[in-house]
This record gives structure tokens, sequence and C-alpha cells, in this order.
């Protein structure tokens, strides 16, 4: 009889073992020992009922050209003279905050634009939302349904999450349905991503792809803790990078944009940058946090409270600050009037100032005032530190352009960067306002819109 090899009897010894192993755990009891495994179901069945899927419907208006606004060019292309649109459809998430109201937080960027919102809740029951008021800056927007029996989220204390606590993302990734994806907080107060114009942002590795934009980010305790809102990635898909904007922001916003149906951000007067180890030796300190004030406009909110060049912020109404970028945050979410209490370091010497902030508008405006009718119902102010713009192309961005104006018709949008005005440089507010000031007739503007550059002539 021939005998079986030493290391076949071992393999066909430890095969038995591992198939006994997929076997027992196919068929795991519910509990061990008396207790109950552990499981996310029992939270989740309380919370995902607060989870929405948003589908929305809308127009945008086709930028064409600058050379159609020619009339001959128009004519000769057969362009018709009304402007051309396209359909836009959009699928997201969004979270029941307020049940009694029916009020739902999601991103701007799920209901940009739309004409028409649809948001379907867990029970299969669909409503037809109203808008309330969006921040396309924090890319947070408010919708709001009329509906009973409705689950809201509690929202926890997101200044409170540290790295490594587990979170769950609960959206309607690629339209599939609602789901849940697990993970951990990898890093807080993310910024300088460009992802959103105040970024604050909580960083995860829980699954987030296209379409849980605007859904729940929650703590293992069923508590809102974030809205995610973006994904880094070059293929589209999820590589256990995502981000959300921390509750605390978006419900700060949230409160804004119910009374107000907008954010009116205010307007300081200062820059600021990064506190690094080479400026605190510069200026002999020990602090190894905060902002720095760089400048500060004359007659501004900051100069009238004090402030100067070389103060280091360490702290904003109590709340202490790490980074320019951080304050900027802070003093974006401050409605012009309000009076913020900062705390400094100035020449190495505790100090204090206050400020009574201003609204944005009145800041652009003290800067000067546009006497050409070509701009009128339209605000034109400095580039903010916050634009990816700053510091890149010098100029003067577009802060508002209302709709049915002749900048607007000529195709300048929100946003819009200005480099020169009839072919003069307009690297500043008061070069920008003493070309158009003095100009006549039709004016040729230079824009830069992301990457993109273009002429529009303002008749």
């Amino acid at each position: 009889m021939t005998k079986t090899p030493t290391f076949l009897r071992a393999y066909a010894a430890l095969l038995g073992a591992c198939l006994w192993t997929l076997n027992a755990a196919a068929a795991l009891p519910p509990a061990i020992d008396g207790n109950a495994l552990p499981s996310l179901a029992p939270m989740l069945e309380s919370v995902t009922p607060a989870v929405v899927n948003i589908a929305s419907e809308g127009h945008v208006e086709m930028q064409l050209n600058p050379l159609f606004n020619d009339p001959f060019f128009r004519r000769f292309f057969n362009v018709p003279d009304q402007p051309m649109s396209r359909k836009t459809q959009s699928l997201g998430s969004g979270v029941i905050v307020d049940a009694a109201q029916g009020l739902i937080l999601t991103n701007n960027h799920v209901i940009a634009n739309a004409d028409k919102v649809t948001v379907n809740l867990r029970d299969g029951r669909n409503f037809k939302a109203e808008l309330v008021g969006s921040d396309p800056d924090s890319d947070v927007a408010v919708i709001k349904i009329k509906a009973a029996k409705l689950t809201a989220l509690r929202l926890a204390d997101s200044d409170k999450l540290r790295v490594g606590d587990f979170v769950v993302a609960i959206g309607n990734p690629f339209g599939l349905g609602q789901t849940v994806t697990s993970g951990i907080v990898s890093a807080l107060a993310r910024s300088g991503l460009g992802i959103t114009g105040y970024d604050d942002l909580i960083q995860t590795d829980a699954s987030i792809n296209p379409g849980n934009s605007g859904g729940a980010l929650v703590n293992l305790r069923g508590e809102l803790v974030g809205i995610n809102t973006a994904i880094y990635s070059q293929s589209g898909g999820n590589i256990g990078i995502g981000f959300a904007i921390p509750v605390n922001m978006a419900h700060q916003i949230m409160q804004q944009l119910v009374s107000h149906g907008q954010v009116k951000r205010g307007y300081v007067g200062a820059q600021f940058q990064d506190l690094n180890p080479e400026l605190a030796e510069a200026f002999g300190l020990r602090a190894d946090k905060g902002a720095v004030v760089v400048d500060v406009t004359d007659g501004s909110p900051a100069a009238r409270g004090g402030l100067v060049p070389g103060d280091v912020v360490t702290h904003v109404n109590g709340r202490s600050i790490s980074n320019a970028a951080e304050l900027r945050n802070q003093l974006g979410l401050i409605r012009g009037g309000q009076k913020i209490e900062l705390t400094l370091l100035r020449e190495g010497q505790p100090a204090r100032a206050t400020v009574v902030i201003a609204d944005r508008d009145e800041g652009v405006s003290a800067s000067g005032q546009f006497r050409n009718e070509r701009f009128a119902d339209t605000t034109i102010g400095e580039i903010p530190q916050d634009s990816p713009a700053f510091g890149r192309l010098q100029g003067v961005m577009a802060y508002k352009v209302d709709r049915g104006s002749r900048a607007w018709a000529a195709g300048l949008r929100a946003g819009d960067i200005i480099v020169s005005v009839n072919r003069t440089r307009t690297p500043s507010l008061p070069a920008f306002l003493a070309v158009v000031n003095q100009a006549q007739g039709a004016l040729l503007l230079s824009v830069h819109r992301g990457n993109q550059s273009a002429y529009l002539v303002i008749k």
C-alpha cells in the first residue's frame, strides 16, 4: 500500500480546516455566548428614513462664442435671437433635518439651475420640493416638502469629531437607490481643495460616489455629522477619499437661508496668511497656529477695529483659529452689522480687537461707484482670497450680475474675472473704475472663467 507523503497529509488537513471555517462562517449564529454580534442595522433602521433621493430637472443657457454677439454673425450662421438653452438632469441625495417644517439639507450643485425638484422618500412616497435658498460658495442648499410622518436626523457637534471616529455614509450613488457605506474620519478641516469657496471639510474613506452628494455622514449614534459633497478621483469613482461639509457649518448656513433666503457674507477689509514656523521666528513668537494680518484696507472695518499688518489672529469669539483658511471660513459665516471679538498676538504680546463686520456689497461699493450705465445692476469687487483666481490672475471679480442687465446679456456671469477693459489692464478695482467711468461707447472686456478666456462686448 502506497503511503501518502507527509506534506500532502498536512495540506489536506489545512484544506479541511479552511473548508470547516468557511462553512462555520456561512452559518454564524445570531449570538455567541449569549452576546449579540455587532451590527449597524438597528441604528440604520432609524436613520435611513431621513435620507432622501433627489431628482432635479432644469435648463442652462448655452455659452456661445462672443462673436455671435454681433447681429451679422448671428444672421450668417442662422443663430436664433433668443437665448439658447439645454436641458439638465441631476440625481443626488438629501437629509431631512426638520420633520415639522419638511426642511431638507442638500448640496447646491444637486439642485442648481433646477426648474423642478422631486424628493423620493425611503417609504416610496415622492413629493415636489420648493427651494428655500442656496449658497453656491459653501455648496449648501435647503429645500422644503409638505409631507406628514417624516423622520429627521439629530445633529451632532461636528467640532467634536476626531480623526479615527467611525462614520457611515448614506446616499444614492449612481442612481441605484439608497446605499450605506462605512469608514472612519480620515482628516479634519481640509481646505485649499477648490471644492467649495469655504473649505473646512471632513475627509473620510467611507465610499462616496456620484449621487451621494447631499447625503448624510453619520456617527455610530445615528447623528448627522456632515453633508457628503465630493470625491477626490481621476476616474470619477471612489478611491477612498471623500469629503463632507461639517454639519455645524451647514446648519449655520441653513439658518440664514431659512431666515433670509440667502447668505449675506460680511466684509472685513483685511488679508491674511497662515502663520508658519518661519514667520513665527521672524515675529519672535512661540505660537505655531494662527492667521497673520498681511494688509488692511483704509477705512475698512478691520482698520476701524484697530487691526494692523503683523497682527496674528488666534481666536474669533473665543474659538481658536489654526490658519488663514479657518479664519476666512469663520468670518464668511458672519452677517454684516455683527460684532466680533478677535484675540491677537501683537509684537509677541496678547491683545484684543473688536471689529464690526460690514456687508460685503457695502465693502465693494465703498471702494468706488460706477458712472457707466452699462454696468447697472452689476456688482464688481476685488478678487477675494477664497477664490481660486486669487494670486493667479490680476483683475476684478463680478460678484453679482442681475439677469436682464446689459452685462448679463453680453455673457458676463457672477464669478467671472475681468482682466482688461478696452484693452487696458485692470489689475485692481480703482484701475477698473477709472477705465469704465471714462469710457464712451461699447466696452470690450477680457474675461476669465475657470480655465477659459473670452472677450465680451457690453453695448
